[in-house]
């Protein structure tokens, strides 16, 4: 394969992102897909809609994944959630603090681009700061004090930390039988689950849960198969086309959006390219804000006050910082990384939800103390 072909494979893969990125924006944007939303209706009002929802995204997410590794078509080790070393404590306390953000801070990563594409300029603020604290903890001050404290504490598993190869190995059995087992039995049951009451089953929650899960699948589609290439001419070695991580990707938004801001910051380098992450960060702006326009729904928001501000603030730092220590979000972690079962991105969605929990608890107290 010539540079040229690797040229137009990169522009295929991107274009390809890019089109998913913008489909999965409309979708978040037209259900009101959103994880902390999910997790505030339940803690709120006892309403389990959203969660529903997002339980069935991450089911298809799951089977989806996993039937492409029972084809051969792609594998969890490749990706950064199925590395061999296992940073637990990294993931539970990244997690914590990227739940607890997202709540100051009115959503998740991919909540903040779809608020955007509505002209929520309060998520604009938080996109930057999101994105300055994530690459200060990716190469900066933060990464230092990462790599020096929670990143030490690690188990090392042998063949890598996905359930499927896990199981495979302790009995013997073949990884891709494995996992398409393992998807059935846990991505069928929470598809079983999210469909047993008739909120379950409304058109928003189908359409969210089936189509977000489907675009992540697509996703790992696009980088494990379409982009991959078992020898790079330039380097003679497997490669994962338009990647940050030089592995297969799926969507997530931390560090993409570090990732963008750093293409933005310094364009006139060369060696600054696109990638996945950058340009879906960008379609999903854009898909939101094609849903939002013609529904009617788009609208300009600004911050309410000094202590809005300071939340956002506080919140988007969090998430920069937590997002990055867990290596994802509620899209990286809560639903790319547990469509490959790996138990890193278990870790991290429970510290998620727990983060969110407190969070929420947090303000009901502080709203109580001022009244």
């Amino acid at each position: 394969m010539q540079d040229t072909d690797m040229g137009a494979l990169a522009s295929q893969v991107l274009w390809a992102a890019f089109g998913l990125a913008v489909l999965f924006g409309a979708i978040a944007q037209r259900t009101h897909f959103c994880t902390m939303g999910a997790v505030a209706d339940i803690v709120s009002f006892g309403d389990w809609s959203r969660m529903r929802m997002w339980a069935l995204a991450i089911g298809v997410a799951m089977i989806g994944f996993n039937t492409m590794v029972a084809l051969g078509w792609v594998d969890a080790g490749k990706s950064i959630y199925g590395a061999p070393r296992l940073t637990w404590l990294s993931a539970a306390a990244g997690g914590l603090m990227f739940g607890f953000g997202m709540v100051l801070a009115s959503g998740c990563g991919s909540k903040t681009l779809v608020r955007i594409g509505a002209g929520n300029l309060k998520s604009v603020v938080v996109f930057v700061v999101l994105g300055v604290a994530a690459f200060a903890t990716l190469k900066g001050i933060t990464a230092v004090a990462r790599a020096a404290t929670v990143d030490r504490v690690a188990v090392e598993l042998a063949g890598g930390q996905d359930l499927p190869a896990l199981v495979a190995r302790g009995f013997g059995l073949s990884k891709g039988l494995v996992a398409h087992l393992l998807s059935v039995l846990l991505g069928g049951g929470l598809i079983a689950w999210a469909l047993a009451r008739a909120q379950g089953r409304s058109a928003d929650v189908l359409l969210g849960g089936m189509g977000i899960g489907a675009v992540i699948v697509a996703m790992w589609w696009v980088s494990g198969r379409l982009g991959h290439v078992g020898e790079d001419p330039r380097t003679l070695q497997e490669a994962f086309v338009a990647t940050n991580s030089q592995r297969m990707e799926s969507l997530s938004f931390v560090a993409p959006v570090a990732y963008a801001i750093d293409w933005l910051l310094f364009f006139s380098d060369r060696s600054k390219v696109l990638t996945i992450g950058i340009v879906s960060t960008v379609g999903v702006v854009l898909g939101s804000a094609l849903v939002a326009l013609a529904s009617r729904n788009f609208r300009w928001e600004g911050f309410a006050g000094a202590e809005d501000t300071a939340n956002h603030l506080g919140g988007a730092v969090l998430m920069g910082v937590g997002g990055v220590t867990a290596l994802g979000c509620t899209v990286g972690q809560g639903l790319s990384g547990v469509s490959t079962l790996a138990i890193g991105s278990f870790i991290a969605l429970g510290g998620i939800i727990a983060g969110a929990v407190l969070a929420l608890k947090y303000q009901v107290w502080r709203l109580g103390r001022m009244a």
